[in-house]
């Protein structure tokens, strides 16, 4: 397994230096930053440089926020351009992505993708298979639809108030789900936040200035940032489902981050809130998903409908009694295995590692 935190000096950084000399490597640091300021690099004194990739990982391309960082690295090998013809690369966790596609077209650059939140999920969510945290799902009583955490609300977040505002329009409340009054991340109060969507949705502020927030989970006083550890055990064991707003959830683009993996490790169903085909994407790494238990075809819905359609299926739901819901979570139980041992047992890792040795050979460099 590889340790997320020490990806790039133990794992790409070696690599690079044993199979593709002179090539510079770059990335962010501190993970979670993505400002210019955070561009760190590895290279060689001891040889001549001519090639460079940076590594954007971790975060998703906001071409509005992120051209002052790429613009950065452009200059920081600014020196290679008039030795010789150099080749600059940017290595992704985005696929299919057309940001991805401007980028290379703008620099220049080669571009390469893994992917890097898998990796993440797989170190940050190990050893929770072996303690006695996750209800075994045999013995869970379903009374919920589903568990909903939303934290970061506001900036290129918004498809989460979206999302919000289809939950409380429709009074699906009865559920676990969690939101700020004010966003963490970006300082703004959510009825200030909403205001942008009032043209799409006329009585949005309104939905959410009559609905009381703050919410929280039991135990909870503010929304404390869960990302690399596994939580909320006891409001899991309770529902149906768990839906999944990713980081993004428009444009062409995939990219799931370890979000998508934390009903995986818990042994649940999911909905996932992101971008077109992140089911299908989810599959193509072996995972299976309930297209047989319900509704799934939300997940190649256009952007502007693909929100308010998992509305409709989490409505659709909520009005089942608790026999049926619980019901359902016993029909999906054989997906739900095979989904945990999948990313427990190896087969996930596998296929992970794979990917990125075929990605590291095919890095092309000028010698």
């Amino acid at each position: 397994m590889i340790r997320i935190d020490e990806i790039y000096n133990n794992t790409f950084w070696p690599w690079l230096c044993q199979h593709r000399p002179g090539v510079r490597a770059l990335m962010c640091d501190p993970f979670g930053r993505s400002d210019p300021d955070s561009v760190i690099g590895y290279g060689r004194e001891d040889m001549h440089e001519h090639n460079y990739i940076f590594f954007f990982d971790q975060e998703p391309i906001h071409l509005n926020i992120h051209m002052a960082t790429f613009d950065r690295v452009r200059a920081n090998n600014a020196d290679l351009q008039d030795k010789r013809p150099a080749i600059g690369a940017i290595c992704t966790s985005e696929r299919d992505s057309d940001n991805v596609d401007t980028l290379c077209a703008k620099y220049g650059w080669k571009s390469y993708y893994y992917f890097f939140h898998g990796w993440a999920a797989l170190d940050w969510y190990r050893g929770y298979d072996k303690t006695f945290l996750i209800t075994p799902p045999d013995q869970r009583k379903i009374t919920k639809t589903f568990v909903a955490p939303n934290r970061i609300i506001a900036g290129e977040r918004q498809h989460r108030l979206e999302m919000l505002y289809h939950i409380f329009k429709n009074k699906l409340m009865n559920n676990h789900i969690s939101c700020p009054e004010v966003c963490p991340a970006e300082n703004i109060s959510i009825l200030d936040a909403v205001r942008p969507l009032a043209a799409k949705y006329p009585d949005i502020e309104t939905v959410f200035a009559n609905t009381a927030l703050p919410m929280h989970f039991r135990g909870e006083t503010d929304h404390p940032m869960h990302s690399c550890w596994l939580s909320l055990f006891d409001e899991c064991a309770e529902s149906l489902l768990y839906l999944v707003t990713e980081t993004v959830a428009t444009g062409r683009r995939h990219h799931l981050t370890e979000k998508t993996f934390k009903p995986i490790a818990m042994g649940m169903p999911f909905v996932i809130v992101g971008t077109r085909g992140s089911l299908e994407y989810l599959r193509s790494y072996g995972f299976r998903t309930f297209e047989d238990i319900w509704d799934e075809s939300y997940d190649q819905a256009e952007d502007a409908v693909r929100i308010e359609r998992i509305a409709s299926l989490l409505r659709s739901l909520d009005e089942l009694p608790p026999e049926a819901k619980q019901d359902l979570f016993d029909q999906a139980q054989e997906v739900v295995e095979h989904n945990w041992n999948h990313f427990y047992n190896g087969g996930f890792e596998a296929i992970l590692w794979t990917e990125l040795k075929d990605m590291l050979n095919g890095i092309e460099y000028t010698s």
